[in-house]
């Protein structure tokens, strides 16, 4: 028995190795990308969030500034019945006019 490998042997083995290598290499370049594109997801993710805070404060804005004109709606509104009911009492067809 001889320990020698023959030439075609050497030849398939380094076929083999280099073929086991290039697969790695493959690999590795694919887990990277793999890498690559959580971190970007988690990126965007965070952007996403940011955005999303963005429109809450501006609809809390919104909403405030809308509160506020409401207020304001319902004080004129109030007024203006103080002012037909005082109308009314001196001049009742006014009433009829508002059906």
């Amino acid at each position: 028995m001889s320990n020698e490998i023959s030439p075609d042997e050497e030849g398939g083995l380094l076929k083999f190795i280099a073929s086991t290598v290039e697969r790695t290499r493959d690999r590795l370049d694919s887990l990277s990308e793999s890498v690559a594109t959580k971190d970007e997801l988690r990126t965007q993710a965070a952007a996403i969030r940011g955005d999303i805070e963005q429109v809450q404060l501006r609809l809390d804005s919104i909403e405030r500034a809308l509160a506020a004109r409401m207020g304001q709606i319902e004080a004129d509104l109030s007024r203006l019945r103080s002012a037909v009911y005082l109308l009314s009492k001196e001049r009742p067809e006014v009433l009829r006019l508002l059906g």
